[in-house]
């Protein structure tokens, strides 16, 4: 893996943390009980909270200090549509560019996501998950493309489409597909998959929401 700096591997931990929901949006983020956690000095912590608010992973606020940004749920077909275009570009680059190496990490990350789910330790499988698809993504060599996704992912609801009823286990078969396609040196079968999966998460929690919805009215006839 590529070497990063203090400041970009607690950008990594915090960028995992609030996509995984273990820091929840709205959630103030101390600087110094980070610190402390990653057992770093103060500043790369500040110069990453200041990288993650240019990439709207947080807001900065005068009296609370940096906290978890909200997002918009009708902006999310827009990043929907920005998220296949540049994923799937970058499981192009992964299929002609991962090593030996590289594949047997995310099969280990694919491992521990689905063992997680298994466990019922939902916050450790969503956190597998953004790891799993950081991985992939990084062994495509293509860090500006990367550095787009992960500035869309600040603005995708996640923390929903994780939390939906049996949504992590099928996360996970796709997860497999994906893999398998890549393993395979099968471009187009990995560029569907990995559409078919961002794709299939955002249908399940449109779909949620619009059964709310309905509830919701119902309830008030």
């Amino acid at each position: 893996m590529q070497f990063k700096t203090k400041e970009e591997q607690v950008a990594d931990y915090l960028r995992e943390g609030i996509i995984s929901g273990r820091f929840p949006r709205g959630a103030r983020l101390k600087q110094q009980e980070i610190a402390t956690l990653l057992n770093t000095s103060i500043t790369p912590v500040r110069e990453a909270l200041k990288l993650l608010e240019a990439e709207g992973y947080v807001a900065g606020d005068s009296f609370k200090g940096a906290v978890v940004a909200p997002f918009d749920i009708e902006a999310s077909s827009e990043v929907l549509a920005l998220r296949i275009l540049l994923e799937t570009q970058l499981v192009k680059g992964a299929v002609e560019n991962a090593s030996a190496a590289d594949i047997a990490e995310m099969k280990v990350l694919a491992a521990e996501f689905a063992e997680a789910f298994a466990a019922g330790d939902n916050e450790r499988a969503r956190a597998a998950n953004y790891r799993f698809h950081n991985r992939l993504f990084e062994a495509a060599r293509m860090p500006q493309t990367l550095h787009f996704v992960q500035i869309l992912w600040a603005r995708y609801p996640f923390d929903l489409i994780n939390r939906l009823k049996g949504r992590v286990s099928r996360a996970a078969e796709e997860h497999d597909d994906m893999l398998a396609a890549i393993i395979a040196r099968d471009t187009a079968a990995a560029m569907l998959a990995t559409r078919q999966h961002v794709e299939a998460g955002w249908q399940e929690l449109r779909a949620a929401m619009e059964r709310e919805k309905a509830g919701k009215e119902a309830s008030k006839r």
